[in-house]
């Protein structure tokens, strides 16, 4: 199942988390269509419940209105809001800082990859993401 509206795609896996209960929401957040649609179909396959966003602005909206948001997959740089200040606002929240978010990038920049670590990103991943790389992290970060 999924819809499209304003740059909102939601699907909904059919298989259920690790709990045997409804599926992990997994937020992914991307300017990029193409990219958003390869994180998706991997984290679907993944078997997990995916809503997708085209910017970090819809994605605080999102979060205001969907309290089961499991975890945050964001693009580093995007127009209007980085997925740095993404990341910074969620931890700043006491409704959302619980939520863990991981950081994608094209570009490898350690000095961008220490600055969201160290503001409580729990990883950064490399594009193209692989299937292994959300296997790892989200095996280690998700119950």
């Amino acid at each position: 199942m999924s819809s499209v509206a304003g740059g909102v795609v939601g699907t909904t896996a059919v298989f259920s988390g690790a709990g045997g209960g409804a599926p992990l929401h997994v937020l992914a957040v991307d300017d990029s269509s193409v990219d958003r649609a390869v994180i998706s179909g991997i984290l679907r396959s993944s078997r997990f419940r995916v809503t997708a966003v085209d910017s970090g602005k819809r994605a605080l909206e999102l979060l205001g209105s969907e309290p089961n948001v499991s975890m945050i997959i964001t693009d580093y740089w995007m127009p209007e809001m980085t997925g740095y200040e993404l990341l910074k606002k969620v931890k700043e929240s006491s409704t959302l800082k619980q939520i863990p978010v991981v950081i994608m990038s094209s570009e490898n920049v350690p000095t961008r990859i220490s600055r969201c670590l160290e503001e409580g990103a729990e990883d950064f991943l490399m594009k193209p993401v692989r299937p292994s790389d959300v296997s790892r992290v989200f095996n280690r970060v998700l119950p």
